[in-house]
């Protein structure tokens, strides 16, 4: 990929161009903010650890939209975090304002551009984006899934010592309290992993997956999460730039897929060069169905604030 831009130089977009330069995932990574020296500190920061990490991309930042120009691949990291106590939901209003001016300039400095929203609330915003680009769904997608897995495995990791690199886990649903983490498709090494925990101890799990943003936020006091973050952006990018036909749970645009049209919501993608390139449909039990319609609900809810 020639050019990623990175709109938000805040503490998750940062992160997000020191992984992907460290992966050369692009010739160059723009880093884009409103605040005077932010990405361009970040930028120079990011670019004096070239030569430690071995990697070519040239990181550069920001106040100016212009410089996305031609960019491939538009990343949108800005917007108000939450603060303890509040939900995704809470910072709403403001983000979508925020993400109304970034869509603006998207439009007209990298029209061709694929759109990766990671903003909270990441259903609702990626919904936006679809609807204010009017672009094919496969161009606009966002990141929830790939970050509530990847903290869903951790914590199994911890609970039974196991590698992390044998546990696959699959989240669906909105980006929120009502999550939907699928037992029926976590597994060690191919082995369920009701093999090898209580349903005491993997409903702890999911409860605290579905809190893990939260259990970060209220220990830092100051900041939310953003290195797991960041890295889920980049594993998702990373698919993208190599065509690797990944199935990682996206935020995607539902036209039909799980009985539902005109919705946005994480259900398994597959990603490629193309971005967002199909929805791959489980067949969902009662218990699991409840629960995606449930969580489904509360995203349509949002939406219906705009």
């Amino acid at each position: 990929m020639q050019k990623i831009a990175i709109i938000g130089a805040g503490r998750v977009g940062e992160s997000t161009a020191q992984f992907l330069a460290t992966k050369d995932a692009a010739h160059e990574i723009v880093l884009i903010d409103i605040k005077e020296g932010q990405a361009e500190g970040a930028a120079l920061d990011i670019q004096e650890t070239a030569p430690l990490f071995e990697f070519d991309s040239r990181v550069s930042g920001s106040t100016e939209s212009e410089t996305m120009q031609d960019a491939d691949l538009v990343i949108v990291t800005a917007g108000i975090p939450r603060k303890p106590g509040m939900s995704r939901s809470d910072v709403l209003e403001t983000n979508i304002k925020i993400l109304d001016g970034i869509i603006d300039d998207v439009l007209k400095h990298a029209p061709d551009a694929m759109l990766l929203l990671v903003s909270n609330p990441v259903d609702v915003l990626t919904w936006r984006a679809w609807t204010r680009t009017g672009w094919p769904r496969e161009r606009v997608f966002g990141q929830a899934g790939v970050l509530d897995s990847s903290r869903m495995a951790a914590f199994i990791a911890l609970e039974t010592g196991y590698s992390t690199q044998d546990i696959q886990t699959m989240v669906l649903g909105g980006h929120g309290d009502s999550m939907v983490p699928m037992i029926r498709y976590t597994t060690i090494s191919g082995i369920g992993v009701e093999n090898f925990l209580s349903t005491e101890k993997i409903e702890d799990i999911i409860t605290r997956t579905r809190n893990g943003g939260a259990e970060v936020l209220a220990l830092r006091q100051s900041s939310s999460a953003y290195d797991a973050p960041a890295a889920a952006v980049a594993e998702m990018v990373d698919a993208i730039v190599h065509d690797r036909k990944r199935i990682l749970p996206s935020v995607a645009i539902l036209q039909g897929e799980y009985g539902h049209d005109q919705a946005a919501m994480g259900v398994p993608c597959v990603l490629g060069k193309n971005g967002m390139e199909n929805i791959i449909e489980l067949n969902l039990n009662e218990d699991e169905r409840a629960q995606f319609e449930r969580s489904l609900s509360g995203v349509k809810k949002d939406i219906d604030r705009l």
